[in-house]
């Protein structure tokens, strides 16, 4: 047993670049196509309500339908990724988020939406996107996760930014050919490199992963490093209350605070007299600097998982009060120091909440527990995109949608520093050295 782990070792250490690092950028390409038609909504919506003439309370239920099925879905995609065939369920789950997409295509009554949008959809979404591709990440990497999954999750601050594509092709074909026209990319790219370059495991190709295993040369033996301080399972992690907090973490986070802006922010920006280009274009300001989030998000191995969401949150905070000052086109800054400031916070945040997950409770049922986080987003997001459009339409004013979004960051931090990954990644840092 000991020789096949250290022939493997070395066989890791022969590939001039880690195999790992292959799946990363897998997940950077994958993750852009993925969630920008989800991340596209807020640019479907104006040319939607034009044509339909349907209360954006009602248009704006589409997206929270897409993300509390996706929510709910995604702990049943993450098991069956950690049991059945992964590179076949990633296939399967980018066909069905084609063709949903293509369909929206053809839709003509708001019911068809909701079905192919905020329900077809985000199944597919499930079966291809964070549920399997975070799991992968984390199953490649040991030493280096935080880094790995920082930068996997570039893809997700890419797919804002992969709206102007949309927004370029509304402009000339319609909202309609739009949709034909991601369903394609979508297909033809993620496919082929699903089938060619994924592998959900290390194991898959002979392998182990980045820091997995310590070789000790005097002794001639291969010692596993231990990761956490308990091997989870699926019913002990629930059982937990630090899973919960995580859980409650990202509701508040992605779904009250994140979402219920997303969904509007670009109908907002057009309200106070911006045109569709230009709301477009801070839109994508937003995924851009993300990224730069997403990079700089590794400073939480330094100062700490809880210091740098609470730092992300603090952000956040201030990119909905400059939000919020925005009247008119007279202070066009105030919507870049939004874009800035909330995507720099959106990049932080993301990676270091799936990092805590794994500080507490990597295990053999990692895919299913992580994925739980995404159910937090799922209901968080049913309710609030759905609340920003009602409480539009109730006071013509999205301030007091903001106003929620900004206490839903505030009770995101709160719930991190109750869960406390900080306990396992001290403990881990003393075994390492």
């Amino acid at each position: 047993m000991a020789n096949n782990l250290k022939s493997s070792v070395k066989m890791s250490q022969g590939h001039k670049i880690f195999y790992g690092w292959y799946i990363v950028g897998l997940a950077i390409v994958s993750m852009m196509l993925i969630y920008g038609i989800r991340s596209s909504f807020s640019i479907f919506f104006q040319p939607i309500l034009e044509e339909f003439h349907w209360s954006r309370g009602s248009i704006s239920l589409m997206l929270s339908l897409n993300i509390l099925v996706y929510g709910l879905f995604a702990p049943f995609a993450g098991s069956l990724g950690d049991r059945w065939k992964p590179r076949r369920m990633v296939m399967i789950g980018a066909v069905i988020l084609g063709l949903a997409t293509a369909g929206c295509g053809f839709a003509n009554q708001i019911w068809h939406f909701y079905l192919l949008f905020g329900v077809i959809s985000p199944i597919g979404t499930a079966c291809c996107g964070t549920p399997l591709l975070t799991p992968a990440i984390s199953n490649w990497f040991s030493r280096r996760r935080q880094l790995a999954i920082s930068m996997g999750q570039i893809g997700g601050g890419l797919s804002f930014a992969y709206g102007l594509l949309a927004e370029t092709v509304i402009s000339h074909l319609g909202w309609r050919p739009a949709y034909f026209v991601l369903a394609a990319i979508l297909l033809a790219i993620l496919l082929p490199l699903y089938f060619f370059v994924f592998h959900h495991r290390p194991s898959d190709k002979g392998l182990v992963p980045d820091g997995g295993t310590v070789i000790l040369e005097e002794s001639n033996k291969v010692i596993p490093r231990q990761l956490t301080s308990k091997n989870w399972d699926f019913k002990s992690a629930i059982r937990s209350y630090r899973l919960w907090m995580l859980v409650l973490a990202d509701f508040f986070y992605w779904g009250l605070g994140n979402y219920l802006v997303i969904a509007h922010q670009v109908k907002f920006a057009q309200d106070a007299g911006y045109s569709s280009l230009f709301a477009t274009s801070v839109f994508a300001l937003f995924g851009i600097v993300s990224i730069a989030g997403q990079i700089a998000a590794p400073i939480a191995d330094w100062i700490g998982r809880e210091k740098t969401v609470t730092f992300a949150s603090i952000l956040a905070i201030g990119a909905l009060l400059a939000l919020i000052s925005v009247h008119d086109t007279s202070q066009p800054w105030l919507l870049y120091a939004y874009a800035v400031c909330s995507g720099f916070a959106t990049g932080l945040f993301s990676p270091t909440i799936f990092t805590g997950v794994a500080d507490i409770f990597y295990g053999r049922s990692y895919g299913a527990i992580s994925s739980l986080l995404l159910t937090g987003v799922g209901i968080g997001g049913a309710i609030g995109p759905w609340l920003g459009g009602y409480i539009f339409d109730i006071t013509n004013s999205y301030f007091t949608a903001f106003i929620i979004s900004i206490a839903g960051f505030g009770l995101a931090c709160i719930c991190f520093w109750v869960a406390a990954p900080r306990r396992e990644f001290k403990a881990r840092s003393r075994m390492s050295r």
